[in-house]
C-alpha cells in the first residue's frame, strides 16, 4: 500500500480481517454441544444458556467476530508512528502467510498437577504489587468513542501482554456491572460489545465475549470458555445438565494457557434482592486451575488445564470452597465432601490455615450447638444437632478487615442426637484460650483446653493478664432469665500479682458458659469478648450460693479467703479474713460493728455476729485522717427463723 505524502491529513478506512478456522470449528464444537435454549438455572453469571449467548454475540458482531476494522487518520511524518502501532496490533494477531490465527489449543504444558500443590492461587508467579500503578490508572480510564479507543487508551501503560491482560481485567471489573434483568430475558443482545459499552451492563456471556474482544484488539490470544458453574444459586450437591450456565476465558501469556472469570471478579449479586454489587475479586484472575475447578467446569476437558481431569460427576461431589476461604489463607477443610453424615450425634471440621483467623459457624441461621476454638493455623469445630434430619452448616472466617466471610458450607445428615449434649444458649465463639486471647492480654492460662469438668460445682481458673488490662467474667446457663448482676455473682475475681484468678461456684448441676471480657482501663467503651470456657457438672446435689456482692473500692490487689459465700446464715458468729491494700481501718457492720485487726501474716481479721440483720457490710478507711468508710463487700444474712 501506498501512502500519499502532501500536506493534507488522508483518512484511510481499513478493514484488517484475521481469519481463523480453529476458532471457527471450536464455535461451531460448541453450537452442536448446546440444547436449545430452556428455563435457565439461576447461578450467578449463569441465568442464560452459553451456547445461545455465543451464537448470538457471532450474529451481532458478524464480520468483527474474525478481524478487528481500524480508521486511521495518516498525517505526513509525525502520524506514521500511530498508524504503524495500530497495524503492529493487528499484526501480533496473524498467523501464517494465508492469514490463519495460530490460537494453540491446551496441551500438556499447560496442564498443572491436581490436586493443588497449596504453592499459590495463581496459574503463575505474580507479585501484585507491580500492577498497583496500573491497577489504579486502569480503573480510572472512561469510554470516549469505541472499543478500539478504550483499549488503545488502557494500553498507555501496558506495554507486556500480562499488562495489557490486567489493564483489560481491571476496567471490566470496575466499570462493569451484572445485568440481572438482561441474563433472564433470553432475547436481549445484552453481549454486543457496542451495547456494553453504552449501557455498561451485561451477563456474564457479555464479560466473556468482551474480554476475548479486547485482548484480541490489544494483541492477546484469547478464549472464551463455556461451561457449567457453582455460582449465585448453587445448592450444595446438585447435580448439571443440558444448557451450559456459564462463561469465562483463557489467555495465553508466556507459552502457556491461564484462565480467568471477569463477571465474577467484579462483584456480587445478593441472593435474597437480587441485586448486583461492586466488589472486586482478585482471586478469579489467572486462578491456578486446581482452583478453578472447584466452581468452573468447561465443556472442553482440556480447559481444565489439569493433569488428571477431573469428570462432572466429580465436579458435582468435590467439596465447594468459596474464593473467600481461599482469600482468607485457608489451605485445605476437613472432612472435603459437602455432606457429612454425623457419628454419634457429632461432626467435626477441621480447618487449615497459614496464618491465625478468626472464625465462627451458624447452624440453620444460629450460632449454637457447637464448639469452636482456634488454633494458631486454623480451627476445630464440633457440632451436635439438636434434631435428626438434615441441617446447613455455615463456617465464616475474619481477614484483614472487621467482616466475616462465608468460606464454606455443609449440609449435616443426623441420623441420631445425643441428648447428654446439650450447650448452653449462651455459648459463643470461640471457646477456650487461644492466640486471640493472648493477643487481648490473657496469657498463660490455667486450664488450656475449653471444657472443665466439676465434681462439687467448684473450679478455679487463673491467667496472666498484661499491664493496663481489666477482666470481666459472667456465667450462663439455660435455666431461665438471671439478672446481669447474677450473671457475675458466682464469680469471685482476685488479684494476684499479675495473674487474676476467677473462683467459680455454680447453683446447680448441668452446663454453663464462662464468658471472659477485656477492656483497656484508659479507654472508654464496652468490654470486648474474648473467650468462654464450658463448665460442666454432673453432681445433682450441687447448689452453691452467690459470691458476696463487691463494689468499686474492692481494689485489684484484694483477696478474700473468707467468708466466700454471699449469704450467711442468721443468729451466727462468722469469721472474717481479707486481704486489703492500702487500707487503714477495716471492719463489719451488721446490727452492731465489729472492727478487723491486721495480722502479722498480714490478713485483716475478725468475726461478726448475724443476729437481728438482714445485710452484713465490709467498710473500710482509707486514709487515717478522714472518718469516711467505703463500702466494699455486701453480704445477705438468710430470713431469720421463728
Amino acid at each position: 500500500m501506498e501512502l500519499k505524502k502532501d500536506d493534507h491529513a488522508v483518512a484511510i478506512d481499513m478493514l484488517l480481517i484475521v481469519h481463523s478456522e480453529q476458532r471457527r470449528a471450536a464455535q461451531g464444537a460448541h453450537s452442536e454441544r448446546q440444547a436449545d435454549p430452556g428455563a435457565p438455572p439461576q447461578r450467578r453469571g449463569g441465568l442464560q444458556g452459553v451456547g445461545n449467548g455465543i451464537r448470538k454475540w457471532q450474529k451481532c458482531e458478524g464480520k468483527e467476530l474474525y478481524g478487528t476494522q481500524l480508521t486511521v487518520e495518516v498525517h505526513p511524518r509525525d502520524a506514521m508512528p500511530q498508524l504503524l502501532k495500530k497495524f503492529s496490533l493487528a499484526k501480533r494477531l496473524q498467523g501464517d502467510k494465508n492469514g490463519n490465527t495460530r490460537a494453540r489449543q491446551p496441551g500438556g504444558k499447560d496442564a498443572h498437577a491436581y490436586p493443588w500443590d497449596r504453592s499459590s492461587l495463581k496459574s503463575m508467579t505474580l507479585d501484585l504489587r507491580q500492577f498497583e500503578k496500573l491497577d489504579a490508572y486502569a480503573s480510572q480510564v472512561t469510554v470516549k468513542s469505541g472499543l478500539d479507543e478504550l483499549v488503545c487508551d488502557l494500553l498507555q501503560e501496558a506495554p507486556s501482554d500480562l499488562e495489557r491482560v490486567r489493564a483489560i481485567w481491571i476496567w471490566i471489573c470496575h466499570h462493569i456491572e451484572y445485568d440481572m434483568e438482561a441474563a433472564q430475558e433470553k432475547d436481549r443482545q445484552a453481549f454486543k460489545p457496542t451495547d456494553i459499552l453504552r449501557t455498561q451492563k451485561t451477563n456474564c456471556d457479555g464479560y466473556a465475549g468482551l474480554f476475548e474482544r479486547m485482548c484480541r484488539i490489544a494483541g492477546v490470544q484469547c478464549m472464551t470458555v463455556p461451561g457449567y458453574s457453582k455460582g449465585f444459586g448453587y445448592q450444595t450437591g446438585q447435580s448439571f445438565s443440558g444448557e451450559f450456565d456459564h462463561a469465562w476465558n483463557a489467555v495465553y501469556l508466556e507459552g502457556r494457557w491461564h484462565l480467568l472469570d471477569s463477571t465474577w471478579g467484579s462483584g456480587l449479586v445478593d441472593t435474597t434482592t437480587s441485586k448486583f454489587t461492586f466488589l472486586y475479586n482478585e482471586f478469579y484472575f489467572l486462578t491456578h486451575p486446581a482452583l478453578f475447578i472447584e466452581d468452573h467446569f468447561p465443556d472442553n476437558k482440556n480447559w481444565q488445564l489439569l493433569k488428571p481431569p477431573q469428570s462432572l460427576r466429580q465436579f458435582e461431589n468435590n467439596m465447594y470452597h468459596k474464593s473467600e476461604f481461599y482469600n482468607k489463607g485457608m489451605l485445605s477443610a476437613h472432612p472435603d465432601t459437602a455432606v457429612i453424615r454425623t457419628v454419634n450425634g457429632k461432626a467435626t471440621i477441621t480447618i487449615e490455615s497459614c496464618a491465625p483467623r478468626l472464625f465462627m459457624f451458624m447452624l440453620n441461621g444460629k450460632q449454637e450447638h457447637g464448639l469452636l476454638s482456634l488454633r494458631q493455623s486454623g480451627m476445630k469445630l464440633e457440632v451436635f444437632p439438636p434434631t435428626t434430619g438434615s441441617h446447613k452448616l455455615q463456617i465464616f472466617a475474619k481477614g484483614d478487615s472487621d467482616i466475616y466471610s462465608s468460606v464454606l458450607e455443609y449440609t449435616l445428615q443426623c441420623s441420631h442426637v445425643d441428648l447428654g449434649v446439650r450447650l448452653p444458649a449462651e455459648l459463643h465463639q470461640p471457646v477456650g484460650p487461644s492466640w486471640f486471647s493472648e493477643q487481648m492480654g490473657i496469657v498463660k492460662p490455667s486450664h488450656p483446653d475449653p471444657i472443665i469438668h466439676t465434681r462439687d460445682g467448684r473450679c478455679s481458673v487463673s491467667f496472666g493478664v498484661d499491664e493496663g488490662i481489666s477482666v470481666l467474667a459472667s456465667l450462663h446457663g439455660d435455666d431461665g432469665p438471671i439478672t446481669e448482676e447474677m450473671q457475675r455473682r458466682y464469680i469471685f475475681q482476685l488479684h494476684r500479682e499479675k495473674r487474676t484468678e476467677l473462683k467459680v461456684q455454680l447453683p446447680h448441676a448441668g452446663k454453663f458458659a464462662l464468658k471472659i471480657f477485656v477492656k483497656k482501663r484508659q479507654e472508654t467503651g464496652n468490654y470486648v469478648f474474648v473467650f468462654n470456657y464450658l463448665l460442666c457438672c454432673t453432681n445433682t446435689k450441687v447448689n452453691w450460693p452467690v459470691f458476696p456482692e463487691s463494689f468499686g473500692n474492692w481494689g485489684q490487689d484484694n483477696e478474700l479467703l473468707e467468708p466466700l459465700s454471699g449469704v450467711l446464715p442468721a443468729n451466727r458468729n462468722v469469721p472474717f479474713k481479707l486481704k486489703l491494700h492500702g487500707v487503714a481501718k477495716a471492719l463489719v457492720k451488721g446490727q452492731d460493728t465489729w472492727p478487723l485487726t491486721l495480722s502479722h501474716e498480714g490478713y485483716w481479721e475478725g468475726s461478726c455476729n448475724t443476729a437481728g440483720c438482714q445485710e452484713v457490710y465490709v467498710m473500710v478507711l482509707e486514709n487515717a485522717n478522714h472518718n469516711f468508710y467505703s463500702y466494699i463487700l455486701k453480704y445477705r444474712v438468710n430470713a431469720q427463723g421463728p
